[in-house]
């Protein structure tokens, strides 16, 4: 194997002898990278071998000078995870290895903070990467926040997966992240790819970037159910919800979607869209339930006398406004859809676009009328 040779092993001794923030490595160059509060600095390699070997000679100098022993970068990897159980007392020590599943360990910790975040992101600035470190509050409301937002964005257009682009979506969505003209900007590209449609359902569900209006009879049923919403009925307040102008609009964007999903993906993250949307109503359903069942019980349901606080609150608001029962039901159906109604047909294609539109009728067809009601349009 080769070693390293005399003026790199010198040359990175002496890097290594200053306060580092984070090293990388760039093989395609074969030089090596480091940030410290004074600026950056590089080392340009010279191999005396094959590159891949010699990088490896590169990594266990590096693992020697910060964990003591050259041995021990392959320990630590055998105790990291994507689920964030890196130690965070050792976090910074990782940034310094030059190894981009160090710098993947660190954007997954729960430790992460902004300071972290700006380390990492210099380190290895991908979009995964950005999306995992904007999943952390610290971030989110630090520096790094708006510039991995931005990033972001600007990468959306080469995305390729459609979870990454609801993912993305939602997440640069978040409060203080991006502008009004680049939040309306995306609304207007979900036009041409509607996965970005449920990225806006989940974040912003009732402030969408554009109007609809109010149902008809939604001005008259506020008013008679104004005392129930007052005494906390929540199934009062998610039909004024419903049919209110915001609501309608959520309505409409989810039945656009709904219409025509790209692929399984779309169609799993509509699904818990629309049911976090109608949680309020009811957040406990039967996960074993297919269409046909919730149908039904969401019929039966309006049957049911008030014996728990579910059932006490539809009796209600019939009792109020007996003419809102089918919107009520139709509530009830749609609150209990989620990922399981599509998981036994997901389990038997890999289908996507119209095919897999076809084979998803039992359960989409039925949400689309449910929507379609609760616009006051039957269903």
């Amino acid at each position: 194997m080769s070693e390293l040779s005399a003026e790199d092993a010198l040359r990175l001794n002496v890097l290594l002898a200053n306060p580092l923030q984070a090293v990388r490595i760039d093989e395609s160059s074969m030089t090596v990278h480091a940030l410290s509060g004074e600026g950056e600095a590089s080392v340009k390699l010279n191999p005396t071998g094959r590159d891949e070997v010699y990088l490896k000679k590169v990594r266990e100098l590096l693992s020697s000078q910060v964990l003591g022993s050259p041995g021990g970068y392959p320990v630590f990897l055998r105790r990291w995870t994507r689920m964030g159980q890196a130690r965070d007392d050792s976090l910074e020590q990782l940034l310094l290895l030059g190894e981009p599943e160090a710098v993947v360990a660190v954007v997954h910790a729960g430790g992460l903070d902004d300071e972290l975040a700006r380390r990492a992101w210099w380190a290895m600035p991908t979009a995964d990467n950005a999306r995992r470190m904007l999943e952390k509050p610290s971030v989110v409301e630090g520096s790094m926040g708006p510039v991995l937002a931005q990033y972001l964005v600007e990468y959306l257009p080469f995305e390729t997966e459609h979870r990454d682009m609801v993912e993305s979506v939602r997440l640069v969505l978040q409060p203080g992240l991006i502008d009004d003209d680049t939040r309306d900007s995306l609304w207007r590209s979900a036009r041409r790819r509607n996965s970005y449609y449920v990225g806006f359902l989940h974040a912003i569900p009732d402030a969408l970037p554009d109007q609809s209006a109010a149902r008809a009879d939604w001005e008259p049923t506020a008013q008679r159910l104004q005392p129930l919403v007052n005494a906390g009925n929540p199934v009062a307040a998610q039909l004024c919800r419903c049919l209110s102008g915001p609501g309608q609009l959520f309505l409409e964007t989810a039945q656009t979607v709904m219409k025509k999903p790209v692929n399984q993906d779309v169609v799993v993250e509509l699904l818990k869209a629309i049911q976090a949307w109608f949680s309020p109503v009811c957040p406990n359903g039967d996960p074993a339930a297919d269409m046909e069942t919730i149908l039904e019980d969401a019929a039966a349901l309006m049957e049911v006398p008030g014996v728990c606080e579910t059932t006490t609150a539809v009796q209600q608001v019939l009792a109020a406004m007996p003419e809102r029962r089918a919107d009520v039901e139709a509530m009830m159906a749609l609150s209990w859809v989620g990922e399981p109604l599509v998981n036994p047909i997901f389990a038997r294609t890999d289908a996507i676009g119209s095919v897999m539109r076809r084979k998803i009728e039992p359960v989409s067809l039925p949400i689309l009328q449910l929507l379609a009601r609760l616009q006051g349009r039957g269903g």
